[in-house]
């Protein structure tokens, strides 16, 4: 075990090296002078040079990656244009709002999709695999701006159920919190149940048809002990592999629910600096992202070796 989770972490940190290094030759790659997006209206010669020397835009590419890394690695993530604030403070404020949307939207997915797919898998042939089956179709083929449009129409400005936009933290009030972000969660989440659902279905109708099962309903376990403890841990990884890419996925694209909720997260923010060529902030959101991807396919493959333990012994051999 021990020989696998080293082999992983070194994967994991060899990928995220290289991931750094793309993002900073990327962000250099981009057309166009950051000195003059930087220099805002003070164009002249001498403000230009001023800006180049204030953000190293005038030393060599290894010199500026250096500063870069190094200044990374103690937090230091630069200072934004358009705010002048640091960028890790920006961070820390929108970065929160995000994951507690996407991890929430993950939970309520997950809950659904799963519990659909399975449904789905027993009662095949049955009225309830068509109603899954229906509503996987309206997940997958709505956009998630035009429910998200709908729900505002209808729950917010019609019925006063849910607020229409703004955000509230969890640690000032939990309840108004949650009021605040269950309906832009259920909204991003409809697709991703729909994905679950139809992956935890198929996944399900080939552990049922497996050997073992019949194996285990021939004991005479009960249908519920079959289908929890033998069918569904063996149909978990396919879903353990698309919760772990869509979280990172979420985190990273949720730009939309949090623009029409008006929530004050990591995807909006992320826009502002682009639309505002926010160069500081535009290179600690690409880093933050794939070091999110990273991380969290690191923690897939530790799960993985916990519901099926053969994943490990492969990986030791």
């Amino acid at each position: 075990m021990a020989r696998y989770l080293i082999t992983r972490a070194g994967q994991s940190l060899l990928t995220l090296v290289l991931a750094t290094v793309v993002v900073f030759l990327g962000m250099r790659a981009l057309p166009g002078d950051p000195a003059l997006a930087l220099a805002g209206e003070d164009r002249s010669p001498a403000g230009l040079a001023a800006v180049r020397h204030e953000y190293g835009l005038d030393q060599s590419l290894p010199a500026q990656f250096l500063h870069f890394v190094t200044h990374a690695l103690h937090g230091d993530l630069g200072t934004s244009v358009r705010t002048g604030l640091p960028v890790s403070s920006m961070l820390g404020a929108a970065l929160p709002v995000t994951v507690e949307l996407s991890v929430l939207a993950i939970v309520l997915a997950t809950l659904v999709g799963v519990g659909a797919g399975v449904l789905a898998a027993v009662r095949r042939g049955r009225p309830a695999e068509w109603f899954a089956n229906g509503l996987a179709l309206v997940g997958l083929s709505v956009p998630h701006f035009w429910l998200g449009l709908l729900a505002i129409l209808y729950l917010s400005v019609a019925t006063g159920l849910f607020p229409a936009s703004g955000f509230v933290s969890l640690f000032d009030d939990p309840l108004g919190n949650l009021h605040h972000i269950i309906l832009p969660a259920v909204i991003l989440g409809t697709g991703l149940a729909a994905v679950i659902m139809r992956q935890t279905r198929s996944s399900m109708l080939d552990s049922l048809s497996a050997d073992y099962v019949r194996t285990a309903k021939a004991k005479g376990l009960r249908p519920g002990a079959v289908i929890g403890r033998h069918a569904l841990r063996n149909s978990l990884i396919v879903v353990v592999t698309i919760v772990g890419l869509q979280l990172g996925g979420l985190i990273s694209g949720a730009v939309v629910t949090e623009q029409i909720f008006g929530l004050p997260g990591f995807g909006k923010m992320t826009i502002d600096a682009v639309f505002q060529r926010d160069y500081p902030v535009i290179q600690a959101v690409v880093l933050i992202t794939a070091t999110a991807y990273i991380v969290i396919n690191f923690l897939v493959d530790l799960l993985y070796s916990v519901i099926d333990p053969r994943i490990r012994v492969a990986g030791e051999a």
